[in-house]
């Protein structure tokens, strides 16, 4: 293992997402996912492992990257993306073609509703992927308990349905609240349903899909409560597990869409002296590749401009052609593509995720530094402390004050005490206040500044270059 690999898994965030371990040779051996990715890639690296093709597989980690994504759900989604893009050596699941079921309503005449591993681009519209089949089974079982919705051709084939010009209605069997559909008619009967009532259906099914489930849930309410009131208690707790199933419903995975289709989306954060750059590569609308790069800034490069090396960098070396990039830079002056900074939407939420990356990629590297090299680690929070608050000097020494009573009562005060960006314990001070009664927490507090550092100047101590006071604009104006 790399000797920054070492510490590495002890730095991973506590988030579901994917990690891929390398080999000396840089080559993906292994793709995995988890609902907290800190304790899962360390389980790999406890001395209590007997299984020899684990214990292989950690020989040869060289280097550990990763993926924060939304849910558990994404981190399946992606995991199988990356899979069967990089065949990596020690996975043996997902390396054939598996994809996950999505919901279709069909482009045609009275639409068809149904689940689908092949998504076929003639105008249909496609909801998921689904990680769980038996979930997709049981949403679909919900919307025809609510609707009644074509799953079938019946007595009329999608070519026949197209050539008719003539008025058509689906004849419907009621009994006990469900429908059942039979067939085709030309006549209208008793519980027929015209072509424009059944598109208001499929408009309510598609705003269920897309998550929108006020409407249906208010519905689904009433009914409960109906047979509630009716005494028929084991209707009314279907409707209730219904119910609990919406709530738990997620209408879009963040990894996957079948609207994207190859794009590259980059994103950059920095601080004074370096910048994070992140890249998720997508194809076939899935993420099958992401990247996290740290920058050393050696002058005060802006982000633009490091983000556009970088994005000439990663796209040469992935051997990108994407037309198009999602970015929270437009650098269509400096690179000749097309660049989009989405506001909402499907590439909004593409690009949320990249900064995500980002932002979890500069933690994770301040905490590695932090473990390295404590006195670095300081004087890089100190000296972006200076920077944020527009100070002259460095804060190596900051204090602290804080009032507290017990209900009006026995007012103390506190003083921490913070030297190089460390807790300096030592110098805490308690103060019982003398010459305030009652809860006065302004005059506490001058009060207690006042004895602070009229000591100091006394004893010719050195004063802090930074002064926190806990409270408002009252208690800042006291001190």
């Amino acid at each position: 293992m790399a000797v920054d690999g070492k510490i590495m898994y002890k730095t991973i965030p506590e988030e579901p997402g994917v990690y891929q371990f390398f080999n000396k040779e840089n080559i993906i051996i292994y793709v995995g996912k988890a609902k907290n990715l800190k304790k899962r890639v360390a389980s790999y690296f406890q001395k209590n492992i007997k299984s020899r093709k684990t214990m292989n597989l950690v020989k040869n980690i060289y280097k550990i990257e990763h993926a924060v994504v939304y849910s558990e759900s994404d981190a399946l989604l992606l995991e199988n993306s990356l899979i069967k893009k990089n065949q990596p050596k020690y996975n043996i699941l997902l390396r054939d073609d598996k994809t996950y079921p999505w919901i279709c309503i069909k482009n045609e005449r009275f639409p068809r509703v149904y689940l689908t591993r092949k998504i076929i681009k003639d105008g249909s519209e496609y909801f998921g992927p689904y990680t769980n089949v038996k979930y997709a089974y049981i949403l679909l079982n919900l919307i025809n308990n609510l609707y009644p919705i074509r799953s079938s051709n019946y007595n009329y084939s999608p070519s026949k349905l197209k050539k008719i010009n003539l008025p058509l209605y689906l004849n419907i069997y009621k009994k006990k609240g469900q429908s059942i559909i039979l067939n085709f008619s030309h006549e209208k009967g008793r519980d027929s349903l015209s072509e424009e009532a059944y598109d208001e259906n499929i408009s309510s099914v598609k705003k269920i899909l897309k998550g929108n489930l006020k409407d249906v849930k208010s519905l689904l309410k009433e009914s409960m409560l109906k047979f509630s009131k009716n005494l028929e208690y084991e209707d009314a707790q279907k409707i209730k597990e219904n119910l609990l199933l919406l709530e738990n419903y997620q209408s879009k995975s963040t990894v996957v869409s079948n609207k994207l289709n190859n794009i590259d989306v980059f994103s950059i954060i920095s601080d004074s002296e370096y910048a994070y750059t992140n890249y998720l590569q997508i194809a076939h609308g899935r993420v099958v590749r992401f990247q996290n790069k740290e920058i050393k800034k050696k002058l005060d490069e802006e982000e633009s401009d490091i983000l556009s090396l970088v994005i000439i960098d990663s796209r040469e070396k992935f051997e990108s052609n994407c037309n198009t990039i999602i970015s929270n830079y437009n650098l269509s002056n400096k690179i000749n593509t097309k660049f989009i900074i989405p506001r909402l939407g499907d590439k909004k939420k593409l690009l949320d995720l990249s900064i995500k990356n980002a932002k979890s990629f500069r933690i994770e590297r301040l905490k590695q530094i932090q473990i390295l090299d404590p006195e670095k680690h300081s004087n890089r929070i100190l000296n972006q402390l200076k920077i944020d608050l527009k100070m002259d000097n460095i804060p190596s020494h900051i204090e602290c004050f804080d009032i507290s009573n017990i209900q009006g009562t026995n007012t103390v005060a506190a003083c921490v005490v913070f030297m190089n960006a460390k807790a300096s314990k030592s110098n805490y001070r308690k103060y019982n206040i003398k010459s305030v009664s009652g809860p006065n927490d302004f005059a506490s507090m001058e009060e207690v500044v006042f004895r602070r550092y009229r000591r100091l100047i006394d004893e010719k101590k050195a004063l802090p270059q930074l002064i926190v006071i806990d409270g408002g604009k009252g208690q800042l104006s006291s001190a």
